[in-house]
């Protein structure tokens, strides 16, 4: 039996000549014969926790800065009728900070044998899965003096997506796209790429695209249009080793990593190329292979969202030879990694070779803001050397950079805020050049 603040200031009120010799409150409650009969009705009238029944409703997955409402469905089999309070607890990372008890705790009244709906909303701050832990109820009795309390498990998981937030700059890369597709006037083509059709000529066109066989049968200048070759394979390999946890601004090199491929994924899919993921430490954490365009990026996502950075060293070889196996033809394989130069001068250079000598590689990596901010500031002898400091690691990335270079492979460091988009312009032209 719980009792409440109430029954306590009853109880200190009708007991108070003999407070001194109960110490407690069940003794003071034993002296007060009527408050005591009062608080045991009250209590046998409150509807009894054990039996009543719970069902659960409502959204499943979420990007992560959205809000998720999953509804709560209380059942009162019992004679009684329930007074409750009602905490429906979840991660403290399903809800901003400093209002997760508004925002899971709830009052609710259930006539004997009906039920009730309540709905929590959830604000998640970090992506994975979000599992409801347990639903506390406290049953009162009418006049509020006694209550029974329980717990019942109620399971139910939200996923938490990535956010995707480059996809605004899906549509510019899209118009680009269908410049190059042909499918609007462009003055250049790029290299490689497949006969489309023929069309007028058009002052500013190439000369070199001139059909002079269909210019001879026709009394005007006809030219070829060319349009990239579809039906490419890209392989986007995402390392999740100890690099990746780094945190760059306010969230981690990962997520910075995973915005990049979203964008990346959904560009090369509306292309017709075909996209495959693989996500990799010294095992496979995620993988997704072989899915329709209308099917890849809500499986990418998905597979995404658990996706945490693993503590460990990155097994430069166990990748190489993953994504070989995921890329038996020639492909697009971009590595999503760090620049530092330990990991790539000790793991990956040495297996480069193995992967530029049947595919095109492209490594794509997320650049720190704040080094570039130490670079530029002056004034103070800190700042000098903060300066020193961030032009000697911007120097070191270029190193690393241009090793990468010599091996045959497109480098592209940004920001995170400026890597998704640059890793869309990249693929755009080497499809352009007909390297894919």
């Amino acid at each position: 039996m719980a009792l409440t603040g109430r029954t306590a200031l009853l109880a200190a009120l009708g007991s108070l000549p003999v407070g001194i010799l109960a110490p407690s409150w069940t003794g003071m409650l034993a002296v007060n014969a009527p408050l005591s009969l009062a608080i045991l009705c009250d209590y046998a009238l409150a509807a009894p926790v054990r039996t009543l029944r719970f069902t659960r409703s409502g959204d499943t997955s979420v990007r992560l800065g959205d809000a998720a409402e999953v509804q709560l469905t209380v059942t009162n089999p019992s004679s009684h009728r329930l007074r409750a309070r009602l905490r429906d607890a979840w991660p403290p990372s399903s809800w901003l900070t400093g209002t997760e008890q508004a925002a899971s705790r709830h009052k609710l009244t259930v006539p004997a044998g009906e039920r009730r709906r309540i709905t929590t909303v959830l604000r998640p701050t970090r992506r994975g899965d979000r599992q409801a832990d347990r639903v506390t109820v406290r049953s009162y009795g009418p006049l509020g003096l006694a209550a029974r309390q329980g717990n019942h498990k109620v399971p139910w998981t939200v996923r938490v997506l990535p956010p995707f937030t480059s996809r605004k700059h899906l549509p510019s890369r899209l118009a680009r796209l269908r410049e190059l597709d042909g499918r609007t006037s462009v003055l250049i083509r790029g290299q490689g790429t497949e006969f489309d059709s023929l069309r007028d000529y058009v002052p500013g066109d190439d000369t070199r695209s001139i059909d002079w066989r269909a210019t001879a049968r026709q009394t005007t200048v006809a030219v070829r249009t060319w349009r990239p070759e579809r039906d490419r394979h890209i392989l986007v390999v995402l390392d999740t080793g100890r690099t990746s946890a780094g945190r760059v601004g306010d969230i981690p090199r990962l997520d910075a990593a995973m915005d990049a491929a979203l964008l990346l994924t959904a560009l090369a899919s509306r292309a017709g190329d075909r996209v495959d993921l693989l996500a990799y430490d010294r095992r496979i954490r995620a993988q997704v292979q072989g899915r329709s365009a209308g099917d890849l990026l809500p499986a990418l996502v998905n597979a995404l969202a658990p996706l945490e950075p693993e503590l460990v060293e990155t097994d430069a070889r166990g990748l190489s030879a993953a994504a070989l196996n995921s890329a038996p033809r020639r492909s697009l394989i971009v590595l999503l990694t760090s620049l530092d130069a330990a990991p790539i001068e000790e793991g990956l250079l040495p297996v480069l070779p193995l992967l530029t000598q049947r595919h095109t590689v492209l490594v794509a990596s997320v650049a720190d803001p704040h080094i570039q901010q130490m670079s530029t500031a002056r004034g103070t002898i800190e700042d000098v050397y903060d300066a020193a400091a961030g032009t000697q690691a911007q120097a070191q990335r270029r190193r690393t950079a241009e090793q990468l270079q010599r091996h045959g492979v497109t480098v592209v460091d940004a920001t995170p805020d400026n890597l998704a988009p640059a890793l869309a312009d990249t693929y755009l032209a080497l499809k352009a050049a007909g390297r894919l």
